[in-house]
């Protein structure tokens, strides 16, 4: 890279360091039902052949803690859990990982009387006393309540004041092994919220992602957009390639990710002169534990075939796989789908239009779609279509 990284402090992941002067870490994540023991541990061995630095795991339960514990015994590799919503588990996984993921928007939904203050103590006290490390990871789809108020039409600003605040939060608690994350779906929202984050705590490493990227290859596109760009600018720590992928593929996002490193170190950066597309845009989930049915990795891919008579309109499409971050996420698109068990939930913006069958879905995204192009075009006729 021509622009030397930023100055980051050191964050230590067991043997592995993070920060200023050791390499861009690699990270993934498991699509499986934690669960499901047997082939989350198939999946942590796929990823850690392919080479990623760390794994995270999400928990949400004591069934799930209870897996984790044979999963640990199962694999060598740098494991990170995801508390979801259940930020007390920190204290069951904490002697089975290397490295907490809490996300600031999820503090809320449990004990919501007890100031956010003292959970991120907990949290910190734990991994301080489990020689681990902390991600605060923040999502626009999962954005805390009151700053969703505060900000209601900015989500950069929101992410960027969630931010800065749990990271002064820890500092507060003289914990400092932590790094941030500040995701979207839009490239263009992940570029402006890590550069300003950088620009007020350049001392801070940022794990750096697009999250819900998408199918291949529209996915890879725009994580490259951001990637470049932020990385071209010495920002960025450690990466996260967030893919829809049928499970069995979830290795690739290690690959990519590794390929985008290498064309970024070598100067070949292929989005550079790119302009985002203003024409359909479809947003999907890399699926994690908390998918309930498997077939949404299909459905996005048949949303996305079945709609291509749009992709010349600036449409997005979202296409969610669990109902606790489904809701939030699908809000920024025109039209939303979040998946249940045996439902579909289908949303025009912030409004649910009701819930369908897997088989009825695809019928009503393309009817919604076609009436999203009549309303800015009173000519067009899909009746005829």
């Amino acid at each position: 890279m021509n622009t030397p990284r930023k100055r980051t402090r050191t964050v230590i992941v067991r043997d592995l360091r993070i920060g200023y002067g050791y390499p861009i870490a690699v990270q993934s994540m498991t699509a499986t039902k934690t669960s499901d023991v047997e082939r989350t541990i198939e999946q942590v061995h796929l990823l850690e052949k392919a080479g990623a630095d760390i794994i995270r795991i999400a928990v949400d339960s004591t069934r799930d803690v209870e897996a984790l514990k044979i999963i640990r015994k199962e694999t060598h590799a740098r494991l990170a859990v995801d508390l979801q919503e259940n930020y007390r588990l920190a204290r069951d996984v904490a002697p089975y990982v290397d490295k907490i993921r809490y996300n600031p928007g999820h503090l809320y939904h449990h004990e919501k009387t007890k100031p956010v203050k003292e959970k991120v103590a907990f949290i910190a006290r734990i991994a301080k006393e489990h020689g681990l490390a902390i991600r605060i990871g923040v999502n626009c789809g999962s954005i805390d309540p009151d700053l969703k108020k505060k900000f209601p039409d900015d989500a950069v600003q929101a992410m960027l004041e969630s931010a800065l605040m749990h990271a002064q939060l820890l500092e507060d608690l003289d914990f400092t092994n932590f790094v941030v994350s500040l995701k979207d779906s839009d490239p263009l929202r992940v570029i402006e919220a890590n550069e300003k984050f950088s620009e007020k705590r350049p001392d801070i490493p940022l794990h750096i992602g697009v999250t819900e990227a998408g199918l291949i290859p529209d996915g890879v596109i725009k994580t490259r957009y951001a990637f470049e760009r932020l990385l071209s600018k010495g920002i960025g720590d450690t990466i996260r390639v967030s893919l829809t992928l049928p499970f069995n593929e979830k290795y690739r996002e290690i690959e990519i990710a590794r390929q985008i490193l290498r064309d970024v170190e070598t100067g070949n950066l292929q989005t550079l002169h790119m302009k985002p597309d203003q024409t359909l845009n479809i947003v999907s989930c890399p699926s994690c534990s908390r998918v309930e049915n498997e077939r949404f990795v299909e459905l996005a891919q048949k949303i996305r075939e079945a709609t291509q008579f749009a992709k010349n309109y600036p449409i997005t499409i979202a296409v969610m796989g669990c109902r606790v971050n489904g809701p939030g996420e699908t809000d920024y698109a025109d039209i939303g789908v979040w998946c249940g068990p045996t439902i579909v939930f289908l949303k025009r913006k912030k409004q649910i239009l009701g819930h369908y069958s897997y088989s009825d879905i695809l019928d009503r995204v393309v009817e919604e779609v076609h009436k999203l192009i009549q309303e800015d075009q009173p000519e067009y006729d899909y009746a005829e279509m």
